[in-house]
């Protein structure tokens, strides 16, 4: 089928926002296809449309032989066959009037064949002619939680205000898996892939200037056009906070996007200078762009410098807290004589140190966490207080005085009016414990902290990077709001 004329092609505001969403390749036996079928409907997703000749019926839904048959419109189709049989399907979305096609389809150019590569330009082609865009191939595509536009049932559904760029389909699901029960919540999610048409530069630009859209995290591996990059981080970083974390670092990460997503890799060393001339914030791994994305979101008041105070209970791990902050670039100042003095007016002096960190064996009731925030918080070189705590489990301290109930809200309320007083920021560093029991404790706990509007981190150490990360960057804004309302 040729087309004399391209016709103007739709916005991404549009392909955020579909009505009718058919998945060809979806049958009762199962498969990828089937499973974003199921998400769909669990999501509540109103139009749904599965497409296989082969079948009348897919999970309870009517199953249509073709686009052209499905009788409502369709904006969004998610496409999931062999790549043989992709170019007679793309002349069905013209013919039907689609805005968007998702290839979760792999098989092209990240395979190195020359008619693979082919095989892409001729995709490209018809998407121009016909009017539609194309997301991937080779990508898990989009997830948009207010238009419940999912691929994945356990992302969060409530919508948020980070955008996530991917060239990765599995980080695309691990950064709101991980994130969720800390608390992060997404405006839209974007797998690439490939960008054969959609791409990283045009998603930059859209963030920017998306009203939905408070920060922007992006995990990259390379890009095609370096010039519009440049100028699309630019543009974004004036107005938002954007993570980065840049995959193929090494000469056999290099060769493995090649294979990966037929990336175009960059020098590092370039792409390192490119992100601190843009003020963007560099990760190293998902785990540590999880961590700033917690840091960004939930960390209110910002620092106004790099003092942090720690209390606890452990000598060990209070020593080791020390060493992962100064190795960071924050610093523990002091407390002064004074602040000792008060204390020493509640806290035992047998078996607690009173310098910085904190540790006291009786720092564990809420009235003291309370107590001792208070004190340390006033200490005018401290920026950023951190409370650290591993499960052993809570419910077993002194011989069961505390439960959830008792200790969980308690110590959330105090937390919330020492950073409402002191103007500063309180974190809170929970260690995951290794047994069934105090695991169940442990998540109850960070899902009450959570819902208090608190970050929480997993180390001092990862603590300690997010928080180092975030004073640099802050020191770089002048202007930039965050606008943060939680």
């Amino acid at each position: 089928m040729i087309y004399q004329t391209k016709k103007e092609k739709p916005s991404l505001d549009e392909i955020f926002s579909p009505r009718g969403v058919a998945i060809v390749g979806a049958s009762p036996s199962g498969g990828w296809a089937t499973s974003v079928l199921q998400f769909l409907k669990e999501a509540e997703f109103p139009n749904i449309y599965p497409v296989n000749p082969n079948y009348q019926e897919v999970l309870g839904l009517p199953c249509y032989p073709s686009l052209g048959s499905i009788p409502g419109p369709v904006d969004h189709v998610i496409v999931s066959i062999r790549a043989e049989s992709v170019l007679e399907l793309l002349d069905e979305c013209a013919a039907k009037g689609v805005k968007s096609v998702h290839f979760f389809t792999a098989g092209f150019s990240e395979t190195g064949n020359t008619e693979r590569a082919g095989l892409e330009k001729a995709m490209l082609d018809k998407a121009k002619a016909g009017g539609f865009r194309i997301i991937g191939p080779n990508s898990l595509g989009l997830m948009v939680p207010k238009s419940r536009l999912v691929n994945n049932i356990r992302i969060p559904l409530e919508p948020g205000p980070i955008a996530v760029i991917s060239q990765s389909g599995g980080y695309v699901e691990d950064i709101p898996l991980f994130g969720s029960p800390r608390g992060l919540r997404f405006s839209k999610i974007v797998s690439y892939g490939n960008a054969l048409d959609v791409n990283e530069c045009e998603l930059l630009e859209y963030f920017s200037i998306d009203p939905e859209t408070r920060i922007i995290a992006i995990y990259i591996e390379g890009v095609r056009d370096g010039r519009r990059f440049v100028k699309a981080l630019r543009e974004a970083t004036a107005r938002k906070p954007v993570v980065i974390c840049k995959g193929g670092t090494t000469e056999a990460g290099r060769r493995t996007t090649r294979s990966h997503t037929a990336s175009l890799t960059s020098s590092v060393a370039v792409f390192n200078a490119l992100c601190r001339q843009m003020k963007a914030i560099q990760v190293d791994d998902i785990e540590e762009l999880t961590d700033m994305l917690v840091a960004l979101q939930f960390v209110n008041p910002l620092p106004q410098g790099s003092g942090v105070a720690i209390i606890g209970a452990g000598g060990g791990i209070s020593v080791q807290a020390a060493d992962e902050m100064e190795k960071a670039g924050l610093h523990l100042p002091p407390f002064s004589p004074e602040a000792q003095s008060e204390l020493k007016g509640f806290l035992p002096l047998a078996g607690s140190i009173f310098s910085n960190p904190l540790d006291a064996d009786t720092i564990y009731s809420p009235k003291n966490i309370a107590a001792a925030l208070r004190v340390v918080g006033r200490v005018p070189d401290v920026h950023m207080l951190i409370y650290h705590l591993g499960f052993h489990p809570v419910s077993r301290w002194r011989g069961g005085r505390f439960s959830a109930e008792t200790y969980l809200k308690p110590v959330s309320d105090a937390i919330r009016e020492v950073q409402q007083t002191t103007g500063k920021p309180v974190l809170l560093a929970l260690r995951p414990p290794p047994d069934l029991e105090s695991m169940k404790e442990f998540l109850t706990a960070q899902e009450a902290f959570v819902a208090a509007g608190l970050p929480v981190f997993h180390s001092m150490r990862r603590t300690a990077r997010a928080m180092a990360r975030l004073v640099a960057w802050r020191q770089t804004q002048n202007s930039l709001p965050l606008n943060q309302d939680h």
